[in-house]
């Protein structure tokens, strides 16, 4: 019996170094591929290309994609204004999400959207939203929807430390768990707000116990290593799945950018950047565990050409997509009862 509970253990730790394995190549792609977008779309708009505000994602993408890793089809997915990287952790094609930016007719919302608003009813993506913090009561009403149906799905609230302390974060925070919400609420503390730093602006140095008065119960998380956040929103999803209520997220990340393309981000040292970008970064880890697990380095380079060509793909589909009629301003602005 001691020896069949030995082999069952072996093949149980296979079976999960073979998960991780698995999971760690997509993961590392669907995190390069938002990386390369976010760097060419960081391009795109200092040639002009792309207009008004632009929140790029480099250096958080492990959070969207490990948390994606931990949720199921008809789950729910809404978040701030800082959303490519969701866009396409989703599923969305990057060809209408760079056409969406540069404003064109093909874009998700026909180009009239933006950067900051863009949506797409197949993921179950509920969009980026400009003003700061409205989406997690938005996030808050998609859990009361599926409380309402019965459908047994989770609603994935996204926003960031900055947008923490908004009073309707407490409202929603004390209706979902009044109701008990099937709402994960993920707080996305890359550090920095507009231009100043978590410390300087939250008396609360542990956010992953601002639900605590509500009795929402929360984990602070890695959220540069993608395992790590896939793990914890599986438990996450998990405990709003079984009717327990909301459950809060903090995921510590950072974002290498300034908080928009208008930011120098002279608040920061270039020194804490590159400490983050040499020892923490999310896709180099990843890059590095693969590698310790044997895949071979011409496999990590047919990933990076591949998702080189799909970005290339994007950028000129964007750039060849013409302009909305402007007959467009007056659609979808008025249903007709």
């Amino acid at each position: 019996m001691a020896r069949a509970a030995q082999q069952q253990t072996r093949r149980g730790k296979q079976d999960s170094s073979s998960e991780d394995r698995s999971a760690l190549i997509q993961s590392f792609r669907t995190m390069l591929l938002i990386r390369r977008f976010e760097e060419r779309a960081g391009q795109l708009y200092g040639m002009g290309l792309i207009g008004g505000f632009c929140h790029l994602y480099i250096g958080q993408e492990a959070v969207v994609v490990g948390m994606q890793m931990a949720i199921e089809q008809g789950d729910t997915v809404i978040t701030s204004y800082r959303d490519h990287g969701h866009m396409l952790a989703t599923g969305m094609d990057p060809k209408g999400v760079m056409a969406e930016l540069t404003g064109r007719r093909d874009g998700y919302s026909h180009g009239k959207g933006g950067s900051m608003h863009m949506f797409s009813k197949e993921k179950n993506f509920f969009g980026g939203h400009g003003i700061v913090g409205a989406q997690v009561s938005l996030g808050t009403g998609l859990g009361f929807s599926h409380w309402y149906r019965g459908n047994d799905r989770v609603s994935i609230t996204y926003f960031g430390e900055g947008a923490s302390n908004q009073g309707q974060v407490y409202e929603s925070f004390n209706l979902a768990a009044l109701m008990k919400l099937p709402v994960v609420y993920v707080i996305e503390n890359n550090r920095y707000g507009m231009g100043t730093s978590i410390d300087r602006a939250s008396a609360s140095k542990d956010l992953s116990k601002n639900g605590a008065p509500w009795s929402i119960p929360g984990t602070q998380v890695d959220g540069m290593d993608v395992l790590a956040v896939r793990d914890a929103g599986r438990a996450a999803v998990a405990h709003c799945r079984a009717g327990n209520g909301p459950y809060l997220l903090e995921m510590k990340t950072y974002r290498y950018r300034g908080h928009s393309m208008s930011d120098p981000a002279r608040y920061r040292t270039r020194e804490e950047v590159q400490e983050m970008r040499e020892h923490h970064d999310c896709i180099e880890m990843a890059r590095q565990r693969l590698e310790g697990m044997g895949l071979a380095a011409d496999e990590l380079k047919k990933i990076e050409d591949e998702v080189r060509q799909m970005i290339q793909d994007a950028a000129a589909f964007a750039q060849q997509s013409r302009e909305p009629d402007p007959a467009e301003l007056y659609t979808d602005v008025l249903l007709e009862g």
